[in-house]
């Protein structure tokens, strides 16, 4: 005679029996391993929601924005930008735009009653007209200084800047150097250019008439062409000061975007290693569960062997019992996990990116998971003979 086959569907119903009767103790094996997928794929998803808003952060702002400062000289004093660098630059080919801040050594006050000591860092820099234009920066409220305003006392101020001072709208004074001067506009944060966000600034010609402002720049702003930056940035150095080139500080400020996404990989890989410790103590938890199991049920093991079954049938049931185990909590984890990830990327705003890949391994893992926790206790219920299991107490 032969024994009858259990078809998948048979196999998927006594491997089920065996888990509703034990509810709690498969709800805490599967949670280890919800936990352990979850944590693996809200790592990863995070991570590629906050590389999709950075990328659409650098489509926005632009990859060819560098800037031009002052070094150091050969014995370690701060240099100075030429008063014709601003336009010496904008006479490279390449160069579709150019602007600049420089520096004006005053302090800034809420008004004429606060200590000289007390200026909040706050830094001061002639600006300008097409300033923010070039560096993609926005005004959230007032406006920016025009042609026309740039040559009054007006000035607009960063949004650290306003922060300290305690200024929330335009329409108030400041007192600036030693005179009053009305605040016309408070900036948005800035990201390629977050030297702005504590500065006040004021108009070129303003600076220069109420302030003595001597017209060195101390920072160039330059957008260029997509496909010549690099080109650009090898010449701004010996285009701004061709007697001291050396003395000339080149930078390209999206770098530092793309550095932030070398830091997140690195963060990731040590979360990553943390969810991959969850996964194997959420195996752990489902070969324990199984090997207890199979004690528990020695007398219904004897039964079915008993009346006919077979070793490799009931090696097929436990092995049944440990898959559907993990893949409940796979199941649960990759849910926890894009809602985790969806959760913090709306918190911050960002576009919710969930990998199909990362998805498919989660659920690849909790397969290979459950083969191998659950082979040994499946091996270990197939080798009971029938006398020994129903002899068991």
């Amino acid at each position: 005679m032969r024994p009858a086959r259990l078809s998948p569907v048979d196999v998927m119903r006594v491997g089920a029996s065996g888990l509703r009767t034990r509810p709690l103790r498969v709800f805490l094996s599967a949670l280890g391993i919800a936990i352990g997928i979850a944590a693996m794929l809200a790592v990863v998803g995070i991570s590629t929601s906050s590389r999709a808003e950075l990328d659409r952060t650098l489509d926005r702002l632009g990859t060819n924005l560098l800037t031009v400062g002052p070094g150091q000289t050969l014995f370690g004093d701060d240099s100075r930008l030429p008063k014709e660098s601003l336009a010496m630059v904008a006479r490279i080919g390449p160069v579709q735009s150019v602007s600049a801040v420089g520096r004006v050594d005053v302090p800034v006050y809420r008004n004429d009653r606060i200590p000289k000591g007390q200026t909040g860092s706050i830094a001061v820099y002639a600006a300008q007209p097409n300033l923010l234009e070039t560096v993609a920066g926005e005004v959230a409220t007032g406006s920016w200084l025009s042609t026309a305003t740039a040559e009054y006392p007006g000035v607009v101020l960063g949004a650290t800047a306003a922060r300290r001072l305690d200024i929330r709208q335009p329409g108030v004074r400041v007192w600036l150097g030693g005179q009053w001067f009305g605040v016309v506009g408070i900036l948005a944060p800035g990201q390629l250019a977050p030297e702005l966000d504590g500065a006040a600034l004021i108009g070129w010609p303003a600076a220069a008439s109420v302030l003595g402002f001597d017209g060195h720049p101390t920072t160039i702003y330059t957008r260029s062409a997509e496909n010549a930056v690099e080109d650009v940035r090898a010449v701004l150095a010996a285009t701004a000061n061709p007697e001291q080139p050396n003395e000339v500080k080149v930078s390209r400020p999206s770098d530092a975007l793309e550095a932030q996404r070398a830091t997140d990989a690195t963060l990731n890989a040590l979360l990553l290693g943390l969810g991959a410790v969850a996964l194997l103590v959420g195996g752990v938890g489902v070969a324990n569960t199984m090997v207890i199991s199979v004690l528990e049920r020695r007398a219904e093991i004897g039964l079915r062997r008993s009346l006919g079954a077979t070793r490799g049938q009931i090696r097929t049931q436990f092995l049944a019992e440990s898959l559907l185990l993990s893949a409940l909590g796979g199941l649960g984890g990759v849910l926890l996990g894009v809602a985790v990830t969806s959760a913090y990327a709306f918190s911050q705003s960002w576009p919710t990116v969930v990998p199909l890949v990362a998805t498919a391994c989660g659920l690849g893992a909790t397969v290979v998971i459950g083969a191998v926790a659950g082979l040994y206790p499946a091996v270990r219920a197939a080798r009971l003979a029938p006398t020994e299991a129903l002899a068991a107490p």
